[in-house]
């Protein structure tokens, strides 16, 4: 099997001087980002062709020269260089977008980077000659040797690490190694998930995993945090800290969620030979009355933990088109009982009487489609195989399934 690109993220302690020199470095690629791209909009205002990169590169090297940007040297060039790498992949998504070559959604034509952003990364690749330490401290160029809590161990040398400062004042290194997948032992097992509010995930065999609700529980808390932010006044010390009390509350709950899915995704993948998922219009329904639980679920990060996690272990991932009637269909035989509203979770076949739970009836019906098996009760076929519906689609309707 083709060897496969993963991400392995870790915490990072640097000391102030090194915070200081990596708050430089953000700086930096921030300025050419910016720089770069008022060129590329300046010259399209013009009427003047796309600047390519050899030319945005030699624009960095003057830049460089000018007494007045002096301070762009105290920094790896790799760093400004990867900075103008990413300006030109987003420009690159851009017109892939536009012309209808990149698949997906429409993406937005790039932006000036903010210093007051809560974000902010800078990539070093194997040119910058960054080590991993015998110490297990990471060293960076014009850094130094940063110290990392490492959890587990990398399965090859990385061929480049982004690091990271997310809006709790947390430092993060983001490693891409080059893993070969490791096949898990068969099973005969395979699962149709129907995902949910009440219950976060229900699977074809009855069982049911109830929703943890990460950030409903912690709703008063950060309620509590957001006032007190929206009392200090702006440009103050308290309120930096007031605001860094926010993230960090923000944080502790996509860290619970994020450790949620991973656990749970992981646990499918082993029992299972095959993953069968309906594809959910998540954007849709994030625009619904049910906008905040569904944020709060977290299907999308779920679902493309499971798509990796088979790639990676020789597993099968499905995804069933999200405009099958799964609820709407008895799973014994086939017919198809027409859309019910939400409070409805149990309801009986008219046909053959049969009782079923509304979400378990939904994981077989979706375990099937998966399987191409779906067939009427005289066993003909009664829709082809599924699949994935374009992800630029997105809508439901409200009570049905």
């Amino acid at each position: 099997m083709a060897a496969v690109l993963v991400r392995y993220r870790y915490r990072m302690y640097p000391t102030v001087s090194q915070q200081q020199m990596l708050a430089r470095a953000f700086g930096c690629a921030r300025v050419v980002f910016n720089d770069a791209l008022a060129a590329q909009r300046a010259a399209h205002q013009a009427g003047e062709p796309y600047i390519t990169a050899r030319q945005l590169s030699a624009r960095l090297t003057h830049m460089k020269n000018d007494p007045a940007r002096a301070w762009l040297c105290e920094v790896s060039a790799v760093v400004l260089q990867q900075a103008l790498a990413d300006l030109n992949a987003a420009y690159a998504n851009f017109f892939g977008s536009v012309t209808g070559t990149r698949k997906g959604p429409k993406i937005a034509p790039p932006r000036f980077r903010s210093r007051k952003d809560s974000r902010q990364a800078i990539r070093f690749t194997a040119n910058s000659r960054f080590k991993v330490l015998d110490s297990g401290r990471l060293r960076l160029p014009k850094v130094g040797d940063i110290e990392i809590r490492w959890s587990r161990a990398l399965p090859s040398a990385p061929s480049s690490v982004t690091v990271i400062k997310d809006a709790a004042g947390r430092f993060f290194a983001s490693f891409v190694v080059e893993t070969n997948p490791e096949p898990l032992s068969q099973t005969d097992r395979a699962c149709g998930l129907d995902l949910g509010l009440e219950h976060f995930a229900v699977l074809d065999d009855g069982t049911k995993v109830t929703a943890p609700r990460f950030f409903r529980q912690a709703e008063k808390k950060l309620s509590r945090a957001q006032k007190s932010l929206s009392r200090k006044e702006k440009g103050s010390k308290r309120r930096e800290k007031a605001r860094v009390q926010v993230a960090r509350a923000h944080a502790h709950v996509k860290d619970a969620r994020r450790d949620f899915c991973h656990k749970l995704s992981t646990q499918i993948i082993r029992e299972n030979q095959a993953v069968y998922v309906e594809d959910l219009a998540v954007k849709g329904l994030a625009r619904s009355f049910l906008a905040k639980s569904v944020h709060d679920a977290g299907w999308s990060t779920f679902t493309g933990m499971l798509e990796y996690k088979a790639a990676l272990y020789g597993r099968e991932f499905i995804r069933v088109g999200r405009f099958e009637p799964t609820s709407q269909v008895c799973s014994a035989c086939g017919v198809k009982d027409g859309p019910k509203p939400l409070q409805v979770r149990q309801w009986t076949c008219p046909a053959c009487g049969t009782a079923h739970d509304r979400d378990v009836n939904a994981a077989r019906n979706i375990a099937a489609l998966g399987r191409g098996e779906a067939q009427n009760a005289r066993g003909g076929q009664i829709r082809p195989l599924a699949t994935a519906a374009p992800a630029g689609e997105a809508g439901s309707r409200r009570g049905a399934a």
